[in-house]
């Protein structure tokens, strides 16, 4: 047995996560790192959403609404996220996608500026959809478009700062607590984009004073494909949330049916229109894995995975070695990487690839062991010849 195989089965015998991974639905022959895309399957999930198609759907109908809780399950489930991101409750809402709640949590951040504060600092590396989104904002509130490199100095004219925690393509994980502190002090507001640390490590949005954050479900939270969004709203600015897609949901009388728009109290107002249920309570029943799980256990053995998995890889790593940078992806360069990456899929290695030469491997603490770190490196080599 080599040493790193030695390595890799030591640490797997001292992984108080290990039970964890009995809870997914895992194929024995192939090694799984594309949870930085969508998460695996919790195996209990099946059952849960064959009780709501049959019994709450099928038998219930409309009575689900609220004898089965339908109605309060957007807060209730983001009661259920907002530990894992630092978040107190009554301060994360479940609901749209992350897009739609990007363009919500910036406008609304936009709104709170002067109009002297004519700049929106865009993260420059961002996921092209914030881009995309940041720019019909700034268009909507006659804002012009800054490109930011968290770190850049924030000055007297910016309204409001759009930042990933973690970048999509190297794994890079910028430093919240600084940006936060640097973008209050100058009086700007910032929305974070979490949909790359969600899960993998701990966030602190109530202990640094993030204004608004936004992040996907169907990543580390392993929520299923298209799961809900969530968006958090800092408590003390609720009141003042103004969100640009005001919906009967976020009415503060949902059923009344007036003509006129009297938002709800609280981050209920964070909501749109009718929640998508199906996808709502597979993510509610998903979530189940997480209980007697701290975010700290699972951010600790990340950074053991990926400190191993770059341990076993001789290619040129884009993310970084330090701890304090790095979030739970490894991103490698690699020439025809769209080519290498087809090839170890089909020898049991999922991951993925950015054009023109990256390869994304991701780790998912909770059901990825260090002998899945130790094979998938095994298989690059082969495949690299």
């Amino acid at each position: 047995m080599s040493a790193l195989a030695r390595k890799a089965e030591a640490l797997d015998a001292a992984d108080e996560l290990a039970p964890i991974r009995e809870l997914f639905t895992l194929d024995p022959d192939t090694v799984y790192l594309d949870g930085n895309s969508l998460g695996a399957l919790p195996r209990h999930v099946p059952d849960r959403m064959r009780e709501v198609i049959t019994h709450e759907w099928g038998a219930l109908r409309i009575r689900s609404w609220e004898e089965s809780g339908w109605w309060t399950a957007p807060e209730r489930i983001g009661d259920r996220i907002a530990p894992l991101v630092g978040a107190a409750p009554g301060t994360v809402v479940v609901g749209d996608s992350t897009s739609v709640n990007v363009f919500k949590a910036l406008v609304a951040a936009i709104r709170l500026a002067g109009p002297d504060r004519d700049e929106v600092l865009v993260d420059a590396t961002t996921f092209p959809t914030d881009g995309y989104l940041a720019e019909s904002a700034a268009r909507m509130t006659s804002r012009r478009i800054v490109p930011y490199v968290p770190g850049d100095p924030v000055g007297p004219r910016t309204a409001a700062v759009l930042v990933n925690h973690a970048d999509y393509r190297t794994g890079r994980l910028h430093d919240l607590p600084a940006v936060t502190a640097a973008v209050h002090a100058a009086g700007a507001a910032v929305v974070w984009d979490l949909c790359h640390s969600a899960g993998a490590l701990p966030v602190g949005l109530e202990a640094h004073g993030v204004d608004f954050a936004v992040g996907c479900t169907y990543k580390y939270l392993n929520g299923g494909p298209g799961s809900p969004a969530f968006l958090y709203v800092r408590p003390d600015l609720q009141a003042s949330f103004d969100s640009p897609l005001p919906g009967w949901n976020s009415h503060a009388d949902p059923f009344g049916m007036t003509a006129g728009y009297a938002p709800a109290d609280g981050v209920v107002r964070g909501r749109v229109g009718t929640p998508d249920i199906l996808s709502m309570l597979a993510l509610e029943s998903a979530l189940d894995v997480w209980e007697g799980v701290t975010i700290e256990a699972v951010r600790a053995k990340s950074l053991v995975l990926t400190d191993f998995f770059l341990e076993c890889v001789r290619l040129e790593s884009l993310t970084p070695v330090v701890h304090a940078e790095r979030g739970s992806q490894v991103s490698l360069r690699c020439e025809n990487a769209g080519a290498v990456m087809k090839e170890l899929i089909a020898r049991g290695v999922v991951g993925d690839f950015r054009p023109p030469d990256v390869l994304r491997f991701g780790f998912t603490p909770l059901y990825v062991s260090f002998g899945d770190a130790l094979r998938a490196a095994r298989v690059l080599g082969e495949v690299l010849g």
